[in-house]
């Protein structure tokens, strides 16, 4: 078998078999500090696919950070076919001030393919599309709820894709959410270049959640054991089907005044079902939440003070009427693997 090439990034090279961190220069802040987007390589000694896991596209979405610092731990990776390139940190600017968005503003998730010569949210989407996506044979893209909301772990895939609905199904996470594109998105630029995207989501904005870290971390290598880029051992499947869901809607407040909550994500509900109360500061009026849709709670607010039309509770439709049973049974998988006996956040 001929020898594999190294592959090439920036400046660099990265033989077979090896691994590096390479920083391609982005921007200079105000104060002349240098900006990089870091990718670190992992080129395996024999071929197969090259896939890109990326986080922090959004700033304050940390969990994802972690998940990747995780996954370049693992031993698993010694034996690779293919190439990863693992992007932890891609808004750099957001990570740095636990901040959403670029610093002019934009959303970066709202800016892909990008631009060389646009805005700085261009820029980055530009460099980071041009250098990791469009070289990658597929992507896993961590993001978590926005901040003072939180997320059932879930895969998002375009509806009518195949291919992401078998990589979804083999990442296991509890839920497969099929959802439209979102213009400017990661996952909607990457298809239309052929790349398929799928988009993790779980946990809260500028905090880590263990079970949603864990889940991170076991999709990944399930998608990675699937493509045959790792052997199976020590990477088990999902012990059950992961709940499928292909609509979902947000619950909004009716009324402004201090949420109180009596359901959380992974709560299955059905119509009418009171899911809390809004109440005024004085005690006078208590305003019911009551589900308008019956699903499974992916997604709910963590604050308290809210007003008028707020998103309190993301519901998705599901078929299952047994979703604690699917949930339950993928929990437990998750405390007893034992790729995190050494590696957890206490």
């Amino acid at each position: 078998m001929a020898k594999r090439a190294p592959f090439k990034l920036g400046k660099r090279q990265v033989a077979p078999g090896y691994r590096e961190t390479i920083d391609l220069p982005l921007s200079v802040l105000s104060d002349h500090t240098p900006v990089n987007l870091s990718v670190h390589v992992v080129h395996g000694r024999r071929p197969g696919p090259t896939m890109f896991v990326s986080a922090a596209i959004h700033g304050d979405e940390i969990i994802g950070v972690e998940i990747v610092r995780r996954l370049l731990n693992t031993p698993q990776l010694a034996r690779l076919r293919g190439t990863l390139l693992a992007v932890p940190i891609v808004n750099a600017f957001g990570f740095m001030n636990h901040s959403r968005y670029l610093p002019d503003r934009r959303d970066l998730n709202r800016s892909f393919p990008g631009s060389e010569h646009g805005s700085l949210a261009a820029r980055l989407a530009n460099l980071f599309f041009q250098q990791i996506v469009k070289r990658s044979d597929l992507g896993i893209d961590l993001h978590s709820a926005a901040i003072h909301r939180t997320n059932l772990p879930q895969v998002r895939v375009t509806e009518g894709s195949a291919k992401g609905l078998e990589m979804a199904r083999a990442f296991g996470a509890p839920v497969i959410l099929k959802s439209r594109v979102r213009e400017g998105s990661l996952r909607g630029a990457a298809s239309l270049s052929g790349v398929e995207c799928l988009l993790f989501e779980a946990g809260e904005a500028l905090r880590f959640d263990e079970k949603a870290i864990r889940a991170g971390v076991s999709g990944i290598l399930r998608v990675m054991r699937h493509l045959e880029m790792l052997p199976s051992k020590g990477i088990a499947r999902p012990k059950a089907e992961p709940i499928q869901s292909s609509s979902s809607t947000w619950l909004r407040s009716p009324a402004g005044g201090l949420l109180r909550v009596f359901k959380s994500i992974g709560d299955q509900v059905n119509t009418g079902d009171v899911l809390g109360l809004v109440s005024d500061p004085f005690g006078e009026l208590d305003t019911e939440i009551t589900a308008t849709v019956g699903g499974l709670i992916v997604g709910r607010s963590n604050m308290p003070v809210i007003n008028e039309g707020d998103g309190l509770f993301h519901i998705a439709k599901i078929g299952t009427s047994d979703a604690a049973a699917t949930l339950d049974t993928l929990n437990a998988q998750l405390d007893a693997d034992p790729i995190f006996d050494e590696d957890e956040i206490i």
